[in-house]
């Protein structure tokens, strides 16, 4: 995963490539996913689903993913969240490993035993998703006191959304950071829909940015849908939090396009709402601008490697083993009373 300059734009065909790269993989889980019950778009069918179990995607947020993780290094740290394939991929996970754990698979990241919410890679950087709303904001920090207590560097990455500043980790985590000048960039993906609700609407104030300035620390607001003026200001805040400045803040306004997770009918969606977002869609407007530039030939190269790097990672994972029996008891917290038996 190559690391841009933050003092010269990354090129936009390289940001499309890794947009497109997190749709092929939304799209694919989201088809294994579904069957028997209602979803997106779907009605109930009597095809089974080849997984059990919902996914959170981050169809329609691939332009915060891509931006920000294109000036990352492999040292640089990262937490995620429930809705955490785009951050995983564009850190530099490899997708089958990640296809296998979706589908419960023994060659899955966390041995088929974690899932989609919970994939970790630490010889990329990508600490973890988490299924618990706000969590990674602490454990981002913590990691950012780490490296900056051993001299290493690079810089921690805490992806939330807009439903997480209205828990305590969220306040807490920043005054942390700003009070230990930490070298940690919260990145707060802004799709105004906490799960099913309308975070306007109990969300005092204008929103993440505005709590961050309160505790003295920078941040800038963009439009998430927009992958270069994403990845400019994250090249820019970035470049500060190298040279010592302290925590800073990007607050991305995007879409998500789908329900809540993959089986979710979104009846609680506003059609004119998902209408306009997918107008705005990042990846249509990067793809059309490519096109308009003359590059038609590198964009369809790149979907089609996407489709291809995606399918190959569904086949091996439906053609994989699941764990043995066994390994539910291993890789386990214990009380320290000794193995279970």
């Amino acid at each position: 995963m190559p690391a841009f300059s933050p003092l010269s734009p990354v090129p936009l065909l390289s940001l499309y490539r890794g947009m497109v790269r997190i749709r092929s993989f939304e799209d694919a889980a989201e088809v294994a996913s579904q069957g028997g019950v209602a979803a997106w778009g779907k009605e109930a069918s009597a095809q089974p689903a080849l997984v059990r179990g919902p996914w959170r995607l981050s169809t329609g947020q691939e332009a915060v993913a891509a931006g920000v993780c294109a000036h990352l290094k492999a040292a640089d740290l990262l937490t995620s969240t429930h809705r955490g394939h785009g951050h995983t991929l564009a850190k530099g996970a490899d997708p089958t490993k990640m296809m296998c754990e979706l589908f419960g698979r023994a060659s899955g990241y966390n041995g088929g035993k974690g899932g989609s919410m919970h994939i970790a890679d630490f010889s990329v950087g990508m600490l973890g998703a988490n299924g618990v709303v706000a969590a990674g904001l602490p454990i981002a920090v913590g990691a950012a006191q780490g490296l900056k207590m051993r001299g290493v560097d690079a810089i921690a990455v805490c992806f939330f959304g807009d439903g997480a500043i209205n828990r305590g980790p969220f306040m807490e985590a920043l005054n942390w950071a700003m009070v230990y000048q930490l070298p940690v960039l919260f990145v707060c993906e802004d799709n105004r829909i906490s799960a099913t609700t309308d975070s306007r609407a109990m969300t005092a104030g204008p929103g993440a940015s505005a709590r961050a300035a309160a505790l003295g620390i920078a941040a800038l607001q963009v439009d998430g849908t927009d992958v270069q003026a994403v990845s400019q200001a994250a090249g820019e805040l970035i470049r500060e939090i190298r040279a010592g400045s302290g925590p800073r803040l990007l607050h991305a306004l995007t879409d998500r396009h789908k329900g809540h997770v993959s089986v979710d009918p979104g009846l609680y969606r506003d059609p004119a709402a998902v209408a306009a977002a997918l107008a705005r869609d990042g990846i249509g407007r990067a793809r059309a601008q490519l096109i308009e530039q003359g590059q038609t030939a590198e964009v369809e190269r790149i979907e089609r490697e996407a489709r291809a790097e995606i399918d190959a990672a569904v086949a091996t994972a439906t053609a994989a083993p699941p764990p043995d029996p066994g390994a539910a008891y291993t890789d386990i917290q214990n009380t320290g009373a000794g193995v279970w038996a």
